[in-house]
């Protein structure tokens, strides 16, 4: 389990929640006391995704990817998010989400079970979908000459 207080393993979970759980928690914290400041606009940017070939595990640079990315300041803290595909609102409300933990809001432990939350459904999904095609896999079977 991911620890959230843990910038890392937060931004993690912020790039691979859904856009409307994040939008419905920075809504959530837009009080309208607590200033928000954008510091970044979000911007779309293609980014090297960088992987290890198996055999060597060299790293070799697969393609790139488009990201979105944001910078806010909430609550005197400075929040950030980096988020796949061209997603604005997903990213300033990442960077809000980020800045808010990294505050350690009264909200904290409520945004942290709901980004956990997020994370063990993706990843029951993701389970899922792997029992469901390995159904599917086929085997081969070589023929080789016996001489």
């Amino acid at each position: 389990m991911a620890e959230l207080h843990d910038r890392s393993d937060r931004f993690e979970l912020i790039a691979a929640c859904g856009s409307d759980t994040l939008v419905r928690l920075a809504d959530d914290l837009l009080d309208g006391e607590t200033p928000v400041r954008i510091l970044q606009e979000p911007k779309s940017q293609l980014l090297m995704q960088q992987v290890r070939e198996p055999v060597e595990r060299r790293p070799f640079n697969l393609g790139e990817v488009l990201v979105t990315t944001a910078e806010v300041e909430y609550a005197e803290a400075r929040g950030f998010a980096m988020v796949p595909g061209k997603a604005e609102p997903k990213a300033v409300s990442g960077a809000i989400v980020d800045a808010a933990v990294a505050a350690n809001h009264d909200e904290t432990s409520r945004i942290c079970e709901t980004l956990a939350d997020a994370a063990a459904d993706r990843e029951e999904r993701r389970r899922r979908q792997w029992n469901e095609s390995r159904a599917t896999t086929v085997a081969f079977e070589t023929m080789e000459d016996d001489e």
